[in-house]
């Protein structure tokens, strides 16, 4: 068991060479996000507003970190600070329109990406390997709760 789950790890360490890889394939790297920024942009497009304390906790980060993370984002025009939608006290982080943009972009670039790192894959590879990633991170969410 210890032999196939560093085999694992061996893995992850080399998906590293992907972010390279698929950094400059069109050209675009100076119009990419940080994968920080993409990291927390999408998860406020995908669960609405949320505070420092929300994000942190989602990402079992300190608050010092998101805090300084987001701070980028609001400084970019990529994210804007309500009042919380349900009355509460923390202000909540929202993703601009301008954000929406880049996200949109950002994932079309890692689309791109991965379509061409994965273009000899059955469509039962691609489905086995979405299925197994999936599994990996709700255990993830798990771990963290």
């Amino acid at each position: 068991m210890r032999e196939v789950i560093a085999d694992i790890e061996r893995e992850f360490m080399l998906i590293g060479r992907y972010k390279e890889l698929v950094a400059t394939a069109d050209g675009a790297e100076e119009r990419r996000l940080e994968r920080s920024s993409y990291i927390l942009l999408r998860r406020l497009e995908v669960k609405g507003p949320m505070s420092i304390g929300q994000l942190a906790h989602a990402f079992s980060l300190d608050t010092s970190t998101v805090n300084r993370q987001t701070t980028a984002l609001l400084r970019g025009g990529l994210a804007e600070r309500i009042p919380d939608p349900d009355g509460g006290m923390a202000r909540k982080l929202r993703i601009t329109e301008q954000g929406l943009r880049r996200v949109d972009e950002e994932r079309t670039c890692r689309l791109n990406g991965l379509a061409s790192v994965l273009k000899s894959w059955t469509p039962q590879e691609l489905a086995s390997f979405a299925e197994g990633l999936a599994h990996f991170n709700a255990s993830i969410e798990r771990a963290v709760e």
